[in-house]
């Protein structure tokens, strides 16, 4: 009998180190957070909390615009963000429409937000200066790759040669 293991494809990946790397430092970003006692912020919520905070309440649909999310995937996160008290919806411009807004609880951090961006900008930036190759170059040197021939098609051009999709 053949071993489990071997007909297991996800136990080699070249996806898996990036996702790990990034969720370990996304766990120490919300470290940050516990260590000031700023209780059930993801990281993951900042980008949409500061976003709010410079430009206003917004719908969803014009949050996920600016921060080149989906429709779907902000709706969701906006879900999550205003389980945990982060941001409410109130009556848009019309009573056809939800705008979203930060509760009295997000705007009484958001400045400590904004600092633990820059702070976490400028780590990675000294990070990128410790390594050969900086993970900025990498995505940019990745996009023009994409560019030339898309994801999808690179994926559909190995599926052709599998005989077990065809």
């Amino acid at each position: 009998m053949a071993d489990p293991r071997a007909l297991d494809p996800t136990r080699q990946s070249l996806w898996r180190p990036l996702r790990l790397l990034q969720a370990s430092m996304d766990a120490d970003i919300a470290r940050v957070y516990s260590e000031q006692q700023i209780d059930g912020l993801k990281p993951s919520f900042v980008m949409e909390l500061l976003r709010l905070h410079a430009c206003g309440p917004m719908t969803i649909a014009e949050l996920a615009e600016s921060v080149q999310r989906t429709h779907s995937a902000l709706s969701q996160k906006v879900a999550a963000m205003r389980k945990a008290g982060w941001v409410q919806t109130v009556v848009g411009d019309d009573a056809r429409t939800r705008k979203v807004t930060l509760t009295d609880k997000a705007r009484r951090i958001v400045d400590r937000l904004a600092a633990e961006w820059r702070a976490t900008e400028a780590a990675v930036a000294d990070l990128e200066a410790e390594i050969p190759y900086p993970l900025s170059q990498v995505v940019a040197d990745i996009e023009q790759a994409l560019e030339r021939k898309s994801f999808h098609d690179r994926i559909a051009e190995k599926l052709a040669e599998d005989p077990a999709w065809c």
